[in-house]
């Protein structure tokens, strides 16, 4: 699991990030200030840094001089949008600069676009006796490969990076599908029988009342 460090000062764009990085499963900490974030730099092994510029103690500029050395990945997330201080930060070595307000799905593309440039994206997921393999597109259970139709791959994907947390229909149906939920959940509910059948995941992925599905597993 890949460790993320998050280095910025307002509580609410850390919780927002979390809870982002928490559901694609990335284990991840996080500094609310320059010299903070350098001890734990010094102490903690990360495989990359989410670094605002505006920092107190230190900002984030005099923290890359600390991190660049030890070539820890690093995307600045900062509110100043200038093309000078774009030019400054990966300048100094960083590998993306992303402007605030951002949507958390464009993080998570960036970050895994980085860590992917590193070798160190995430290519398994492993949930009990089933291994994901995300790169190959291929599911295993117990040695044995299970056949999966795109969707029903893209499905548990989906499940398995939420593990443990329900999801709503909306959700699923519009990430996996690409389209609009229009209230018609067959299609939806037909792949999850599927996947239940195929996985013999029946006491796994469970139906959550008015809301839609989860795939309960031991963390």
């Amino acid at each position: 699991m890949n460790r993320i460090l998050i280095v910025e000062d307002e509580i609410a764009i850390v919780e927002l990030i979390q809870a982002g990085l928490a559901k694609a499963g990335y284990a991840c900490e996080y500094a609310l200030d320059g010299a903070a974030a350098a001890d734990l730099i010094e102490h903690r092994e990360y495989d990359l840094i989410l670094l605002d510029i505006m920092l107190p103690k230190l900002d984030g500029y005099e923290l890359m001089e600390y991190i660049e050395p030890q070539r820890i990945p690093v995307i600045f997330i900062t509110a100043r949008a200038a093309t000078s201080d774009k030019v400054k930060g990966l300048r100094m070595g960083a590998d993306d600069y992303i402007v605030k307000p951002f949507e958390v799905d464009e993080l998570l593309a960036r970050i895994e676009t980085v860590l992917r440039r590193y070798n160190k994206s995430q290519t398994q997921i492993v949930l009990e006796d089933v291994t994901i393999d995300i790169e190959a597109r291929s599911v295993v259970k117990n040695g044995a490969v299970i056949e999966l139709t795109p969707k029903e791959f893209d499905l548990l994907l989906m499940l398995a990076r939420n593990k443990n947390t329900a999801l709503y229909r909306e959700t699923l149906f519009e990430r996996v599908w690409g389209e609009e939920f229009m209230g018609n959940t067959r299609t939806l509910d037909l792949h999850i029988q599927r996947l239940r059948k195929k996985l013999s995941w029946q006491d796994k992925i469970k139906t959550v009342y008015r809301i839609g599905y989860k795939l309960e597993v031991e963390s």
